[in-house]
């Protein structure tokens, strides 16, 4: 899928949150280490929200595209933002998975929180 219907999902997930009483913090948080899709925040808690769009889930769940090297790669840019805003939160990695249609437009949102959790310190 093209990077504009990707921005496009994003977008529709930042909605979604909003609608939901979360304060979005950064869209595509950048560093180092990383890109982060969405910042936010709800009660206290950062989230690092991973989103991925797909038309049909023939190669799998969307959720499923957030394997371990993905993951270690969003808890050190997590970390670099935390330490960048100087933050002493929780935080949680979500993902969200947006169904689009046959045109690639958002349609279905999945919201799946803590969708994983950091077991051990990121190798810097």
């Amino acid at each position: 899928m093209s990077r504009q219907i990707g921005t496009w999902g994003e977008a529709a997930v930042a909605a979604y949150l909003r609608k939901r009483g979360y304060t979005l913090l950064a869209h595509s948080y950048h560093c180092r280490y990383g890109e982060i899709d969405l910042v936010a925040s709800k009660g206290g808690t950062v989230c690092f929200v991973e989103v991925k769009l797909r038309r049909d889930v023939a190669h799998g769940l969307p959720r499923e595209a957030v394997t371990r090297q993905k993951q270690e790669k969003l808890c050190k840019t997590a970390l670099f933002y935390i330490s960048a805003h100087e933050l002493d939160c929780p935080i949680r990695f979500d993902v969200a998975e947006v169904y689009a249609d046959e045109h690639g437009a958002p349609g279905r949102i999945e919201y799946i929180e803590n969708a994983f959790e950091v077991t051990h310190d990121p190798v810097f």
